[in-house]
């Protein structure tokens, strides 16, 4: 079953084009990091999908129309901006209150257990709290609506490390049930690279990269060789090269292992690795096929 089905997706605003003819297809249980550099098109891709802006072109959420259906579509939607809206006289408690009396979806003995984890105190105000606690606050009450679609603009920004570290952990073993799907923009491709099934790359309003992990894993291949064997390496046309550490580094994507072993090590690539490779000034040679 699709969750979100986009073809030939575009949005401009004046002369900028924030979208250029995107086609995307999201199935329903899927982790997706939707990763770009700024400007790429990330948050009007989010906002298309969440019927926050009208596009050109075709796109199904949840079988809806998000934008002329998009009442019905937050009932079982939910969204958690990189900027955290909570009003700054509003106590905790009063939050927790407030959606539960409102959402039929929210559940707050849910709710209570994701702060039980926090140092937040719910008789404080938004105002008297952290950037990180509020982020905390954002997330905690948005991961206790049971949604079927839960969308993510940065939802680590403000949050250190542990805290970031923390927030994933519970995405993954608290939220996730394989029927919900999770789509998360951000900029920390390596701390969510063991959350995610999928990986879309955007750039200039474009996908530019689109493949699940197990895909990652059975396409994709570094092998890194010295230069006695770098000749031989480039015969076999990889679509990026770089040199580290008096070694070079090939990328190469579906080719058989077997046949590279015998030139060097082969490790598979990681998400910042493929993500230097496909986004901006080098997207547009492997685009082309080579690099």
């Amino acid at each position: 079953m699709r969750c979100i089905e986009a073809h030939g997706l575009t949005k401009t605003y004046g002369k900028t084009v924030a979208l250029n003819g995107i086609d995307v297809q999201i199935d329903a249980g899927r982790i997706v990091g939707l990763i770009g550099p700024n400007g790429a098109g990330k948050t009007s891709l989010l906002n298309a999908i969440l019927g926050l802006t009208p596009c050109e072109g075709e796109i199904r959420v949840l079988g809806l129309d998000p934008w002329a259906e998009r009442a019905t579509l937050m009932q079982d939607a939910c969204f958690v901006a990189d900027v955290a809206v909570l009003p700054r006289w509003l106590k905790v408690e009063n939050a927790i209150d407030y959606l539960d009396g409102v959402h039929p979806k929210f559940n707050r003995t849910i709710a209570e257990g994701f702060l039980a984890k926090t140092t937040i105190q719910r008789k404080s105000k938004v105002g008297d709290l952290s950037k990180g606690m509020v982020a905390q606050l954002h997330l905690a009450l948005a991961m206790s609506i049971d949604a079927k679609l839960l969308v993510l603009d940065e939802p680590t920004l403000g949050l250190d490390i542990l805290y970031r570290k923390q927030f994933y952990e519970a995405l993954l073993n608290d939220y996730y049930d394989k029927e919900r799907t999770i789509v998360v923009a951000t900029h920390h491709i390596d701390e969510i690279q063991y959350i995610l099934t999928d990986a879309i790359f955007v750039d200039g309003g474009r996908v530019v990269f689109n493949e699940s992990m197990d895909q990652i894993e059975t396409r994709y291949c570094e092998l890194i060789v010295n230069n006695e064997s770098l000749e031989a390496a480039r015969e076999l046309e990889p679509i990026h090269t770089r040199h580290t550490f008096g070694k070079h580094v090939l990328l190469f994507r579906d080719r058989e292992p077997e046949q590279l072993a015998t030139l060097g090590e082969l490790r598979t690539p990681n998400l910042s690795d493929l993500f230097m490779v496909y986004v901006s000034n080098q997207a547009s040679e492997v685009r082309g096929g080579r690099a």
